[in-house]
């Protein structure tokens, strides 16, 4: 068991609850990325788990990286922790279960890049959106540059990262940067919602759908038509496959193992 002083983790059937709890701003550093990667270490056990929300206490998701933290981070410290740190925030997209980001008030700076590497995003009316990296003498990092790019396009990307433009949640969901916006009171609700229909699907069929589509965005089409091949192959036949369609004709809930 990871012991939880900055974020906090439950399960609610067969969905993981992540919960950032540095109060009053969760504001992110050194400790932080630790007990981020234990917790993940840890999820990555649980078989049973069909999809992870990532959420916040408080007013603010995150104000971002602890600027203390960063000041102190030498081009030495970066060499050698770099890797590590992008991995924190890609990590979930090395997993076959989605991931789902619920978002209030401030995200700024490390936490878009956070919430970048989720799969969907749910805002609250009231969140605020910026990365002002540039102001303190830097590029985004922790995926950034990349994932943002890939989520919003280039000319969206370089209005928030060149300009450090703070945009709202409904500009965020206009560019793409996130996929609802809901009522403040209703965000953990949506997040959990969508978690809880995409972890009642069959589980190999969630995986293979989340795998072809990043790899549709960093490959050709011929790979990405390859890898469709491989998939098909794969889940046909399969109990899920046969549990899937039995439990559509019969008219009830399917049970996957």
């Amino acid at each position: 068991m990871v012991e939880e002083k900055l974020l906090k983790y439950e399960k609610k059937g067969s969905v993981g609850i992540l919960t950032i709890s540095i109060p009053p701003l969760n504001i992110v550093g050194y400790d932080f990325f630790q007990e981020l990667a234990l917790h993940q270490e840890e999820i990555e056990k649980d078989k049973s788990l069909r999809a992870l929300v990532i959420n916040a206490d408080g007013k603010h998701f995150s104000a971002g990286i602890d600027l203390k933290y960063l000041g102190g981070a030498s081009s030495q410290y970066i060499l050698d922790n770099i890797l590590f740190l992008q991995r924190l925030y890609g990590r979930w997209q090395e997993w076959a279960i989605p991931v789902v980001a619920a978002v209030q008030g401030m995200c700024i700076g490390s936490a878009v890049e956070l919430i970048a590497g989720c799969d969907l995003r749910v805002a609250s009316d009231d969140a605020k959106f910026s990365l002002p990296e540039i102001n303190f003498g830097l590029s985004p990092d922790m995926g950034g540059t990349t994932r943002i790019t890939k989520l919003l396009g280039p000319a969206q990307a370089k209005r928030m990262i060149m300009l450090c433009e703070e945009i709202d949640a409904a500009e965020a969901l206009r560019i793409g940067l996130v996929e609802y916006v809901v009522p403040r009171d209703e965000l953990l609700e949506k997040a959990m919602k969508l978690a809880q229909r995409m972890a009642s699907s069959p589980p190999a069929a969630i995986g293979f759908a989340k795998k072809g589509i990043n790899l549709a965005v960093d490959s050709s089409t011929a790979a990405g038509l390859l890898f469709e091949q491989a998939q098909s192959t794969y889940c046909c036949g399969t109990a899920d496959q046969k549990e899937a369609i039995n439990a559509f004709m019969e008219k009830r809930k399917p049970k996957f193992d």
